[in-house]
């Protein structure tokens, strides 16, 4: 009974030894070995990811694709809802995130952030025809912007400088439903980063229009991963790469195709704004 009991105990161990080595597997080992690069994004983020005619397309996608030749791997995507992407990476369904997201001293705390893609800074975006002038405009109107997001955040810490804050602040699992809200005239603005924004008034100039100057923190789009020291080759491998794509021109190239201009950002961002 004993000799099996301690049979027993030698197996789970070993067992847990096996569990904790292979969860402990270098990342960018793993993902050449498979030859499959797993990338998690939603596809509701104009022009970063968004379906057009049933075709999966924007910035995110053209960027992976030069990821994956450099890499020599294919990209397998899988796509979700924004509030699911982020638990998404953590659970392991997926090996970095294509989003992107807003790199913030919080977020960092948890994730490692790729080298910035592209700006952040949150601006408004209203109806065509809206009185709305500049961002202070918003006080005592309804307002609308992504769950859990850091556009919503600052959307809030905006508002209650004002000497009357918005009467609602409305949170969307999918900035096109709240883009389709500020249409149909349910809010009078949405909060999003510039670079989004300003490509949806450009696709439907006779329907929305860009408040600007932006009235956001001067913040940055970076792609998350794991922190994980396991994780630190991967995401080493993916920002040689994007630093690459600035030297050669294809990073500006990609830039000035989805938004029409380009942006002066850090290579790396080491302390947030936010």
């Amino acid at each position: 009974m004993r000799k099996h009991f301690l049979a027993a105990i030698a197996g789970a161990a070993l067992t847990l030894a096996s569990g904790i080595a292979a969860h402990a597997e270098d990342a960018l080992e793993r993902v050449m070995a498979a030859g499959v690069l797993k990338v998690g994004t939603e596809t509701a983020f104009a022009p970063f990811d968004f379906i057009d005619a049933g075709t999966h397309t924007g910035l995110n996608m053209d960027i992976y694709t030069e990821i994956g030749k450099d890499m020599g791997v294919q990209i397998e995507w899988i796509t979700l809802d924004w509030t699911g992407v982020l638990p998404g990476l953590e659970a392991g369904r997926f090996d970095v995130v294509a989003g992107p997201a807003t790199i913030t001293k919080e977020r960092m705390m948890r994730y490692r952030f790729s080298s910035p893609i592209a700006e952040a800074t949150v601006a408004l975006l209203v109806g065509a025809g809206s009185d709305i002038a500049a961002a202070d405009g918003i006080a005592g109107k309804p307002v609308g912007s992504g769950t859990g997001t850091a556009q919503l955040a600052q959307l809030q810490a905006f508002g209650a400088t004002l000497a009357t804050p918005p009467t609602e602040y409305r949170e969307y699992v999918s900035f096109n439903e709240a883009y389709a809200d500020l249409a149909a005239g349910r809010i009078e603005a949405v909060a999003n980063s510039l670079p989004n924004i300003a490509f949806v008034a450009s696709q439907r100039p006779e329907v929305f229009k860009v408040v600007k100057p932006a009235f956001g923190t001067a913040t940055y789009f970076g792609y998350p991963g794991r922190i994980e020291p396991e994780y630190t080759s991967l995401m080493d491998k993916i920002d040689e790469i994007l630093l690459a794509m600035r030297a050669d021109g294809r990073m500006e190239a990609l830039q000035q195709k989805w938004f029409g201009t380009t942006f002066d950002m850090p290579e790396l961002v080491t302390e947030p704004n936010i």
